[in-house]
């Protein structure tokens, strides 16, 4: 009888605990968080009382590290609504306290946080820190990362900058705002985590004194390391949107998304961390290749097992020869022939549906080019085209087909 009562004890326990902790809101964390940067994704950090809620929710010694793609619970409780008012859902009568909780919704929403508003999905979620310390009582900032290179930004997705060797991070204080996109594309709504836990590094051809190859339509100048930054910017949007980590390595400061057909050649491109990009072939390749690199041994230690560098050329080839996407993979790596297969398929899938003729005649071919070569993550060069031919030139020229490269591509990584 006592061992009976015992067990119904440890039970009822076990269950008041877990039906304690399914209260609470939980999100996987990103590469590069710490607990600091993601309690600051929901404005949670500057409260000490999430802070020891967190580690308590999570059976977490203070300062435990984060594992990236594990599922943590935050400080953030949920309670249904009930479609009435907030103070009726949750029990309380402070008009002013309903209030903070309407807006902190509805800025989780706006920030892409949540994906519907609570009053469509009934699902209300009231900071920890609302009820048991209202007053901050930490500093903002974030005491795990070092002080170098840091410009406000979390370290975890997008760099808000080209200044900053922080990582492509979500901005200051838990927004999806991203300036590198330009003024009408810099907010970026999380549509999905599906990405969650992979890395990826854009890289667009040339940059900074060397244009690339170079086309003429219309009496306009096209400049190959233009176009390829454009589409490389769509595309590392599109990744950020579904949770993925990802680098624009080659960057430049002013530019952003642009509509139109004519980008204007300029020579103001930087390399990842701000650096001024090398003038001579050799060394500017190295010089990408080992920014790929020292960012891809800081994610490897953090545990990340999916790392991929997409290199984006437009090619250069008589004006007669029309070329379809095509794509080289490095001949000793099974993994980067693999990727280039895959997104080989998802183009002849996508020209199916919208050519005509349905033809797609891309190749997928070895080559050891340097950046195949020196880089460590799985690699896959594409070119886009002919850009002296006036066909190719219309792949990258309308801006709607800009988009439509980055969303394939986008598909083809994003997989099933």
């Amino acid at each position: 009888m006592i061992r009976t009562s015992a067990l119904l004890l440890i039970l009822w326990l076990f269950t008041s605990f877990t039906m304690e902790e399914s209260r609470y809101h939980k999100v996987p964390a990103l590469p590069g968080d710490g607990v600091y940067s993601l309690l600051r994704r929901y404005k949670l950090d500057q409260y000490s009382c999430n802070h020891a809620q967190f580690y308590d929710l999570n059976h977490l010694s203070e300062n435990a590290g984060l594992k990236v793609g594990r599922y943590y619970y935050v400080p953030i409780v949920l309670y249904e609504f009930n479609g009435k008012t907030i103070r009726s859902s949750i029990g309380v009568d402070d008009w002013d306290l309903a209030k903070k909780i309407e807006t902190y919704n509805d800025d989780m929403l706006r920030d892409g946080y949540r994906p519907q508003s609570f009053r469509e999905d009934r699902s209300l979620w009231v900071p920890y820190h609302f009820l048991h310390c209202p007053s901050p009582d930490l500093p903002a900032g974030d005491p795990e990362k070092a002080p170098e290179n840091q410009t406000g930004e979390i370290e975890a997705i997008e760099a808000s900058t080209a200044s900053t060797g922080t990582n492509l991070a979500v901005a200051s204080g838990g927004s999806r705002r991203f300036p590198i996109f330009g003024k009408d594309y810099e907010y970026v709504p999380l549509e999905s985590t599906k990405l969650t836990g992979r890395v990826y590094y854009i890289v667009t051809g040339h940059g900074g004194p060397d244009p690339g190859a170079m086309g003429k339509k219309g009496g306009n100048t096209l400049c190959e390391d233009e176009y390829a930054y454009d589409v490389g910017l769509r595309l590392a949007r599109n990744l950020l949107a579904h949770g993925a980590t990802a680098y624009m390595i080659v960057r430049d400061p002013d530019d952003g998304i642009r509509p139109g057909q004519y980008l204007d050649c300029d020579y103001d491109e930087v390399i990842w961390g701000n650096k001024s990009i090398f003038q001579q072939q050799k060394a500017r390749l190295n010089q990408r290749a080992d920014a790929i690199n020292e960012l891809y041994e800081k994610h490897r230690k953090q545990g990340v097992t999916s790392q991929q560098a997409i290199i984006i050329h437009v090619d250069s080839r008589s004006r007669s020869t029309q070329t379809d996407l095509f794509f080289y993979y490095h001949p000793s790596s099974n993994e980067s022939k693999a990727l280039a297969q895959t997104l080989h398929g998802t183009m002849s899938d996508k020209y199916k549906q919208h050519r005509a003729s349905g033809a797609y005649h891309g190749t997928v071919t070895p080559r050891d080019l340097h950046m195949l070569r020196e880089t460590k993550p799985t690699s896959v060069y594409i070119e886009l085209g002919n850009i002296r031919n006036s066909f190719d030139q219309q792949r990258i020229v309308i801006e709607s087909n800009r988009q439509a490269l980055a969303n394939w591509l986008f598909e083809g990584l994003k997989g099933k």
